[in-house]
């Protein structure tokens, strides 16, 4: 698989009826080794061992209703009360971050109503902090620690 623009992490790989799965421990299940899943994967244990993020407040594959239609989030991450604090949207490496997969986060986020949007394809990585209070967001540098996260 790809190198990509974090820190890489050592992963439990299996091939299966001739397909590579990799072990997601927020799923506890081996799933289907796609470029996508890769990213989503480093992603999320990037998370967890660089940016202090517990390992019980983020879920892969989050299902949500959005009107008559059933969507999943890539993750979400909780904060203290278990309230969704951030979304995270991957796509492939090859996939370029254009318009469209903003929109498509912004969707799951009028059900979610959280303050961090984050959109990665691995290689690039943008971060939305929204003030809903003042109608506003901005974009932020680099990925925020937990404690940023889920700070008042």
């Amino acid at each position: 698989m790809q190198v990509l623009s974090i820190p890489k992490t050592d992963l439990k790989v299996i091939i299966k009826d001739g397909k590579q799965r990799v072990f997601d421990i927020f799923r506890r299940k081996y799933v289907a080794l796609t470029p996508e899943e890769w990213v989503r994967q480093q992603f999320v244990h990037y998370l967890v061992q660089h940016k202090g993020y517990p390992a019980e407040c983020i879920g892969n594959e989050v299902s949500i209703s959005l009107g008559s239609t059933k969507k999943r989030c890539d993750t979400v991450v909780y904060g203290c009360n278990a309230e969704p604090t951030m979304i995270v949207e991957y796509k492939a490496p090859q996939v370029e971050i254009t318009q469209s997969v903003f929109e498509q986060i912004s969707r799951y986020n009028i059900r979610l109503r959280v303050k961090w949007l984050i959109v990665s394809n691995g290689l690039r990585h943008y971060c939305c902090q929204i003030d809903y209070e003042s109608g506003s967001y901005r974009f932020v540098e680099d990925i925020p620690r937990y404690e940023e996260v889920i700070a008042p």
